[in-house]
């Protein structure tokens, strides 16, 4: 009886899988066993830290921004779903390297000034010292450029769980007494955010992703560290491997993750 669980087990294992994972290990062994090449890896995963932060930092501030988009999105009020919308659509339709670049270099000395004007009388009195651009260090501008462009997409995602939920489970709600935003808290969200949450899982493998753009600022992530150290030492083949073997590690494991969850949804689904 174990046997044939163990042989269920590995005929599920999906064929791509286990080249990729093969392939993985094939280039671990022989990273250990090259010098060169553990110098690289040891160089590169300097910039581990840096690009988990970013990811991890702007896909937690697009999820309250982009709750609040899909709320706004769903409202009843019609400014607020047109200016929501208006924005949504904006964003969407830019490039994230674009979005990088306008954040960094105008929307930073546009925050500041924004900043110097609000703060006006406490930077007088010395409670503050005045806003520049330079008060905002590149990570932060990448982490805001991020959050922005992110919390657009997601803010679809949440619109398209909202809408989802059934329409009479609302209704039966109102019927109960309950106010607008108790049936959103209590009946909506709960089942919406669970409706999509594979889909909110694959936007963090692809915030992970696009963080490489990040080093276009001179962030010191994964790739701006690969990119320094293979223009110093000519080792591109070399190093751009070690590059995509951390990228590859975390959205593989990533979607792995993301696929062990949609099965355990469809599974107490179908219950």
């Amino acid at each position: 009886m174990k046997d044939k669980r163990v042989a269920a087990a590995i005929s599920g294992v999906p064929w791509w899988l286990v080249l990729i994972v093969g392939l993985g290990v094939i280039a671990l062994a022989t990273a250990l066993a090259d010098e060169s090449y553990r110098v690289i890896f040891g160089a590169v995963a300097r910039g581990f830290g840096v690009t988990m932060t970013v990811a991890v930092v702007s896909y937690a501030a697009s999820l309250v921004l982009g709750l609040g988009l899909g709320l706004a999105r769903s409202s009843g009020f019609r400014p607020l779903r047109e200016v929501s919308t208006f924005y949504i659509e904006l964003v969407r339709g830019l490039p994230m390297l674009v979005i990088l670049y306008y954040i960094a270099f105008v929307g930073a000395p546009a925050l500041a000034g924004i900043l110097n004007g609000l703060l006006a009388p406490l930077i007088s009195a010395g409670v503050f010292k005045a806003f520049s651009s330079r008060s905002f260090d590149f990570a932060t501008r990448a982490v805001l450029a991020l959050t922005l462009g992110y919390g657009a997409f997601i803010a679809e995602i949440f619109r398209a769980g909202i809408e989802s939920v059934d329409r009479g489970q609302v209704e039966a709600a109102y019927a109960l007494g309950l106010s607008h935003s108790q049936t959103m808290v209590r009946v909506v969200l709960p089942q919406a955010i669970r409706n999509v949450l594979p889909a909110l899982a694959n936007e963090f493998v692809a915030i992970i992703k696009d963080s490489a753009l990040v080093s276009v600022l001179g962030v010191q992530d994964i790739t701006q560290i690969g990119k320094v150290y293979a223009a110093s030492t000519f080792k591109f083949f070399e190093t751009y491997n070690v590059v995509a073997f951390f990228y590859l590690c975390l959205t593989i494991s990533l979607s792995m993750l993301v696929r062990a969850l949609e099965r355990r949804l469809k599974r107490e689904s179908s219950q």
